[in-house]
């Protein structure tokens, strides 16, 4: 296999293992190192100017968040390995099925038009992102804010590691070719980052604030990405499984970005159930 290929193959197992896993990457990860220790003998008890110490700054925060990010894989337990692992049987399932829904949209032969309608499928987004600041701002909402600012930690994450993946597979579209197997052409298909941010956007609309809209909120955030996909597909710009990569990358980077910030996010996690003569693979989302 030629050196670039095989680097290529490198980081994009690197960056998938690392969006799907980041949700893992939680606030209060090490306490059970921790507990493992030792017990230390008793410290003195702090002055009052020492136990009023500052939180850290915002940029510090933010860093902070970057590195636990991008190195969540190394804190993974079952259930981030099992998240990994239903991510690439789901990413794997749909793509046995990029060539079919390619057909159902648009037909079987080259594409008739090179417009992929890219700024029209992000409008949507964009209103989501854009709406919750201007209300935050209009009603001065501490929640607001919060919110705004998951929504953008969350998007600029999952972005990054989009464009990784992107530079790595080098998949060619399908408005470019009607073989969903031309990876490490020069392309740009995998994973769609329309579908990751709106679900970064959509997740943290959907999970944040109080409980007494939750459903509604649920359905208007998961809504949006699921729509966004389907826009995608239906104008050619992506296969499939471009579109459930960046699901996947979307939800696990909004998760990692609420449970940074609130220390919430409810558990969720693919799985393989056997079954007589076969298997199946479900979704599981707490409601509470």
């Amino acid at each position: 296999m030629p050196p670039r290929r095989s680097a290529k193959l490198l980081l994009a197992a690197a960056c998938l293992w690392v969006c799907t896993g980041a949700r893992g990457a939680t606030p209060g990860e090490d306490a059970g190192d921790q507990a493992a220790l030792p017990p230390a003998a008793a410290p003195a008890a702090p002055s009052a100017a020492a136990q009023s110490t500052a939180p850290p700054s915002f940029p510090a925060q933010v860093l902070g968040d970057v590195g636990a990010y991008f190195t969540a894989p190394l804190r993974w337990d079952r259930s981030d390995w099992g998240w990994f692992g239903g991510t690439v049987v789901a990413i794997g399932l749909a793509h046995r099925y990029d060539a079919q829904v390619r057909t159902h949209f648009v037909g079987t032969g080259p594409a008739t038009s090179t417009n992929t309608h890219d700024t029209q499928d992000a409008i949507p987004t964009a209103v989501v992102f854009g709406g919750t600041w201007a209300f935050a701002l209009l009603t001065q909402d501490r929640d607001g804010y919060g919110e705004g600012w998951a929504m953008l930690e969350a998007g600029a994450l999952s972005g990054v590691t989009g464009y990784a993946l992107k530079f790595a597979a080098a998949r060619e579209r399908p408005d470019a070719t009607t073989n969903p197997n031309e990876w490490f052409k020069g392309g740009d298909s995998f994973p769609s980052l329309h579908s990751t941010a709106a679900f970064a956007v959509g997740t943290v609309l959907a999970e944040s604030g109080n409980d007494d809209y939750r459903y509604l909120r649920r359905l208007l955030g998961y809504g949006l990405g699921v729509f966004t996909s389907y826009e995608r597909l239906k104008h050619d710009a992506h296969w499939l499984s471009d579109t459930v990569a960046g699901a996947a990358l979307g939800i696990s980077s909004a998760r990692f970005t609420m449970d940074r910030r609130y220390g919430s996010g409810g558990e969720s996690h693919f799985a393989l159930v056997p079954l007589e003569g076969g298997a199946m693979l479900t979704y599981r989302v707490s409601l509470d």
